[in-house]
């Protein structure tokens, strides 16, 4: 197949181009490199990609439809699978302008560009954030997702919605997968796994919001591609356009505490701790109902909170080492 990949040089999108370069499939990464953290490490991340035969990069923002134009210029693109997007609950309270531009006129354009050229099929990636007020634990995909309490949440919905839309008038065959809290190598250095390893590792304080008994289902990388990979396959096998959602998450909860005690035990360090109230935004606990995507991806995920942890921070040290003090 030959794939067009928004969001190519990012954590999820880097692990996902060298899942499908390495069973021979054609990737076009398509990224704008995007300020919100530093270029150096999306760089990295494409390190490998790089001297890959299968692989090329289009710089380029998805609100500007000449930039996809180019983008799927040459060779017919069999798929495109839209990871690209502002992400992050509390950022999107600051900027919720910019993150309903990026998010949903981008997904918008996305969709345009695939009607255009007549690419029939989709897998676009949402987010657990979009179960939001009512929303009944585990999550399943059932759920109407009517009450999102955040401005990213929102557009991730909006997407979702609008991709509905774009199956029903012009038949593309639409994916969308929730993710949640996803983890491990080349995690953005914003996030919690990251960010708590870091601090721990360097003798920093973390912030820890509320009383530490809120609950993520955390899930790993390597479970994610699965996901990815096997709904591509899916839409591939397929004889006739649908639209699909599907849960892609750890089917496990953590609480906070046991979290920031496994990265200390992994660390080796014991944490320095302050207490802030609760965030607005946040949920209080995720959980992903697996029975759907179990039952028509075959996803499962293998690897636990207790076995992941000590590979990210293992990567850490690796890729940061002695010397982090002040770095990603």
């Amino acid at each position: 197949m030959k794939v067009l990949l928004t969001g190519a040089a990012g954590f999820i999108g880097s692990h996902l181009a060298e899942r499908l370069c390495g069973r021979g499939d054609t990737v076009v990464g398509f990224d704008n490199f995007d300020d919100f953290y530093p270029r150096a490490i999306k760089e990295r991340n494409l390190v490998a990609l790089r001297g890959a035969g299968r692989f090329s990069l289009v710089q380029g923002d998805l609100r500007n439809p000449v930039d996809l134009a180019r983008a799927l210029g040459g060779v017919p693109v069999d798929v495109v699978v839209h990871l690209a997007a502002l992400a992050g609950v509390r950022p999107s309270l600051k900027d919720p302008a910019r993150f309903t531009e990026v998010n949903v006129l981008g997904t918008t354009n996305v969709l345009d560009a695939c009607r255009a050229r007549g690419i029939m099929r989709l897998i676009f990636a949402s987010s657990s954030s979009v179960y939001g007020q009512g929303s009944a634990v585990p999550f399943r995909e059932s759920d109407p997702c009517a009450r999102p309490v955040s401005p990213y949440a929102a557009t991730k919905r909006a997407g979702e919605l609008l991709t509905y839309t774009a199956h029903h008038l012009h038949g593309i065959n639409t994916t969308c997968l929730r993710f949640f809290t996803v983890y491990g190598p080349r995690q953005r250095p914003d996030l919690a796994i990251h960010k708590f390893t870091r601090a721990i590792a360097t003798d920093q304080p973390i912030e820890l919001f509320g009383d530490g008994e809120t609950c993520r289902d955390y899930t790993f990388i390597d479970d994610i591609i699965d996901g990815v990979v096997a709904s591509i396959d899916q839409q591939a096998r397929d004889g006739t356009p649908q639209y699909r959602i599907f849960n892609l998450g750890g089917s496990q909860t953590t609480t906070l505490r046991r979290l920031v005690e496994l990265i200390s035990a992994a660390v080796g360090k014991s944490p320095v701790i302050t207490w802030a109230p609760e965030q607005p935004g946040d949920m209080p606990r995720t959980l992903a109902d697996l029975t759907l995507s179990g039952g028509e991806l075959g996803y499962a995920p293998k690897v636990s909170i207790e076995t992941g942890i000590p590979r990210f921070v293992s990567w850490w040290r690796g890729e940061y080492g002695a010397g982090a003090q002040g770095r990603p």
